[in-house]
């Protein structure tokens, strides 16, 4: 079995929640009879093996080189760490980063967490896409930081409320699994 087809298996086994009624709220504040609950896949140890893989294959798929590779916390933070380590296993270190919702009240007062400078390459991650809301937030906040987007890349795309072509208004977007892979 090819890991893009474990890692669905795996999503299906652990996240995949599927109700008759719209039980299940969005962050978007919407209603849905589907929900994925990612963290319990992406935090497991085969979660992280399969996505960092599969991440570091789309990285060379599109011919992408980033610096780093974060989104907003929580979402894309065991995201980020499993493509990290497997691309130091694969002898092509990214380094992973933390993106803050606001930046932090004490220390050094940082929005961005990580080993990367101003103009560096980076690539914005996220676990689940539905409005894009959370990746438009990271988008930003890395250029206002000084960082240059490369692209998106998400987990899951869960192919609705324009999320896809909310992201692409601003920068190139790639998902690893979408909406489709479930029905």
């Amino acid at each position: 079995m090819e890991d893009r087809d474990k890692l669905i298996a795996l999503v299906r086994q652990r996240s995949f929640l599927k109700s008759d009624e719209p039980v299940f709220r969005l962050a978007s504040g919407k209603m849905s009879k589907v929900y994925f609950d990612l963290r319990l896949t992406t935090l497991s140890p085969e979660g992280q093996h399969l996505i960092g893989g599969l991440l570091f294959q789309k990285l060379k798929d599109t011919g992408l080189s980033p610096r780093a590779a974060g989104g907003l916390t929580m979402g894309a933070d065991p995201v980020a760490c499993a493509l990290s380590y497997t691309s130091y296993l694969r002898g092509e270190p990214i380094e992973a980063m933390v993106i803050r919702k606001e930046p932090k009240d004490h220390g050094r007062g940082l929005q961005i967490e990580g080993m990367f400078d101003r103009g560096d390459d980076v690539v914005i991650l996220d676990d689940v896409l539905t409005t894009g809301g959370s990746t438009l937030k990271a988008v930003s906040i890395a250029r206002e930081a000084g960082l240059n987007v490369l692209a998106a890349i998400i987990v899951l795309d869960r192919c609705e409320q324009n999320g896809r072509q909310n992201v692409e208004k601003q920068c190139p977007l790639h998902s690893l699994l979408t909406m489709d892979d479930f029905r």
